[in-house]
């Protein structure tokens, strides 16, 4: 499975069979998205920064809330959610969301706003690549996202939804996340690479991904 970060929330997960696009976001965010194919699209919520489908040029199936699906032999389970502290009251409801593709279990966080409570936390046992929002202020802070991955203890965490030169918005980066982890040099890559057989069995590794300019 290769894993590419296309900005903010928005991911390319390329299974042997399907590909899982998750938040694909309206160009005036700043970074730009063209051409994607896609067999699966995940919106976490309706804003537009997270659910602009425009960009996709194949047919694709929507999965945009909570519920379990099944699509060639891609298991979803969205799990509800808030964008905020007050349970929704300021920014909403938020689906997190759960995919098993060629033996692997992901979760995409979204623009989850709470530390999640201990049922929720159960939902999320047993991940091994979680791709989780660091950069505050309409989302979890990044000490919070820190906290979440010593919770749930996934073999890859991988950040997103943070502040970067062609994001000139109010969110913080990625270093607040990374310092609370004990992490003080970081190596970012341009994609992931990742199989069952290849993940360690000794703690979380924290992958940065490039924006792919």
């Amino acid at each position: 499975m290769d894993i590419t970060w296309l900005g903010h929330s928005c991911f390319r997960i390329k299974g042997k069979e399907v590909v899982v696009i998750t938040d694909p976001y309206h160009p005036s965010l700043g970074y730009s998205l063209s051409k994607l194919q896609a067999d699966i699209v995940t919106l976490s919520h309706s804003h537009p920064g997270h659910s602009y489908t425009a960009s996709i040029t194949t047919e694709f199936r929507v999965i945009g809330g909570t519920g379990e699906y099944e699509l060639k032999g891609v298991f979803i389970t969205g799990i509800v959610t808030f964008h905020d502290a007050e349970r929704g009251a300021r920014l909403g409801k938020n689906t997190v969301y759960l995919i098993e593709i060629d033996g692997l279990k992901l979760c995409h966080l979204g623009d989850l706003g709470h530390l999640p409570d201990s049922e929720q936390m159960e939902a999320l046992g047993g991940v091994d690549v979680l791709f989780l929002p660091v950069g505050g202020v309409t989302t979890i802070s990044g000490a919070t996202a820190a906290e979440i991955v010593r919770h749930v203890s996934p073999k890859v965490a991988i950040p997103m939804h943070y502040k970067t030169p062609l994001l000139p918005n109010e969110l913080e980066t990625a270093d607040r996340f990374l310092k609370e982890l004990g992490i003080k040099e970081i190596v970012s890559q341009p994609k992931l690479s990742i199989s069952r057989a290849g993940l360690s069995a000794e703690g979380t590794k924290v992958i940065v991904l490039d924006y792919p300019h």
